[in-house]
């Protein structure tokens, strides 16, 4: 009786555990050389979205990447590509999780993807505008929509001076920006930080 009394005690408490995390949000901090933005993350809505963005703040994989696409007066697109716009491999694909209800609203951070529904990897974009055709409406393929995972909460006007800035035609590519807007750093602010880095996420 000890046994499965000590059992449920520690599923009691991996459960609690998880409710705390979903609780909580995070707040990602992205320097850039435009200036911060602040992003509050939405791990209650879209815990496997948010568990892999903050798996890659927390391993530097955006350290030094572009916002390598910037369509004024739609969104701002990074996390995928150096400056000189050669590919940075991301993990495995995730599962979309774009029914969650969040909707693609302006300065709202979404994951980018191909046209198959289940194939963001490391790449996001922030919306800068209400992009309401980019929301889930159904299941098919062509209404799935694109996920949204958290907010800017903080440097929206960062926001604004990235989706001003020139674009042109590179390495094959569209829309990227003349001079390179680099992520030169990428963190979890504050106490959250502290418990990721303790768990090793």
């Amino acid at each position: 009786m000890k046994r499965f009394a000590l059992i449920a005690a520690l599923l009691a408490m991996v459960m609690a555990a998880g409710a705390s995390f979903a609780k909580e949000k995070p707040v990602v901090v992205m320097e850039t050389s435009e200036g911060k933005i602040s992003i509050e993350l939405y791990p209650d809505k879209a815990p496997l979205t948010v568990q892999n963005f903050l798996w890659y703040v927390n391993h530097k994989f955006y350290d030094g990447l572009v916002f390598h696409r910037v369509i004024k007066g739609f969104m701002i697109q990074g996390g995928g590509f150096n400056p000189d716009m050669t590919k940075k491999a991301g993990n495995p694909a995730i599962d979309n999780e774009a029914g969650n209800g969040l909707t693609n609203d302006k300065y709202t951070i979404a994951m980018a993807r191909t046209n198959a529904v289940n194939s963001a990897t490391s790449q996001f974009f922030i919306n800068t505008k209400d992009n309401t055709f980019l929301n889930h409406r159904d299941n098919s393929a062509r209404g799935f929509g694109y996920c949204v995972f958290g907010k800017v909460v903080k440097g929206q006007d960062t926001v604004d001076a990235i989706e001003g800035v020139p674009t042109a035609s590179k390495a094959g590519y569209q829309n990227v920006p003349r001079t390179p807007v680099v992520i030169t750093k990428c963190y979890v602010l504050g106490k959250k930080a502290a418990k990721l880095k303790k768990s090793g996420k």
